[in-house]
């Protein structure tokens, strides 16, 4: 029987983690919430170790010493997964952008139809935003054309943060270093795994602006998206797109 993780980053994020945490647990498939905590002062890791006693077990905590990145925790909270032997890991922000109630229409994408990523999508199926300024979604939206147009990928949300991955995939992109740490971080991977091969789709979703705490989003993050593409592309001139050997994995957990 496969095993899914969702790997949700936290920083001051103690406003909305009780809640994100019950939703993930609800839901039908029986997935499996490791909070990442980048040493947040309001309490959220302190919040999350309460919540674990009632959570069977299904509740974890990785506590680092410090806000990070965006990018590194979710690498740290990948390989903490691959670890751990499980076959699907996600991402998702804990601030109720992304709706918990879609992590099983990602994980079918994956499990049952047979793709290798499945990005939550908000602009597969036109403009899906609720409660972002004009300029946000023009920023957003354009960043996607941006990308799409010096990559060639045909990604529509190319700085998605709502993902479900099978384990190959990870194991693949892991095994050499992730460059970026904000959204060129989303941009990294989603090019990556096109690079080399796997099979990616989009489900649309509705994303819905955080209504607690707030945004990270800061202009060193959109610069480094608008120089990382071009990186990105550049470097790929000059390597092969092999996927590397990947050990068998062992059964025991």
């Amino acid at each position: 029987m496969s095993r899914s993780l969702v790997v949700i980053p936290t920083y001051n994020e103690r406003d909305n983690i009780e809640a994100m945490v019950e939703r993930v647990l609800a839901l039908p498939d029986g997935l499996d919430l490791l909070v990442v905590d980048d040493g947040s002062p309001d309490g959220t890791a302190a919040l999350v170790r309460q919540l674990q006693n009632q959570a069977g077990g299904r509740l974890h905590l990785s506590e680092r010493s410090g806000k990070l990145g965006l990018g590194t925790a979710y690498v740290h909270g990948f390989r903490w997964g691959l670890e751990r032997g499980y076959d699907f890991l996600f991402e998702m922000d804990a601030d109720f952008s992304h709706n918990p109630d879609d992590l099983p229409r990602l994980l079918a994408a994956c499990r049952d139809e047979g793709y290798d990523l499945a990005i939550g999508s908000r602009y597969i199926t036109g403009v899906n935003v609720v409660n972002w300024p004009m300029s946000r979604v023009l920023l957003s939206y354009f960043a996607s054309a941006y990308v799409r147009l010096i990559t060639g990928m045909k990604i529509r949300d190319a700085t998605a943060g709502f993902k479900c991955y099978r384990r190959a995939v990870l194991e693949t992109l892991l095994a050499e270093p992730i460059r970026f740490v904000g959204y060129a971080f989303q941009i990294e991977m989603k090019f990556r795994a096109w690079k080399y091969g796997f099979r990616i789709v989009e489900v649309p979703i509705i994303f819905t602006e955080r209504a607690a705490g707030q945004s990270k989003m800061s202009g060193r993050i959109v610069r480094e998206a608008i120089w990382g593409v071009i990186q990105l592309k550049v470097g790929s001139w000059f390597r092969k797109w092999q996927r590397p050997a990947i050990p068998e994995r062992s059964t025991q957990v």
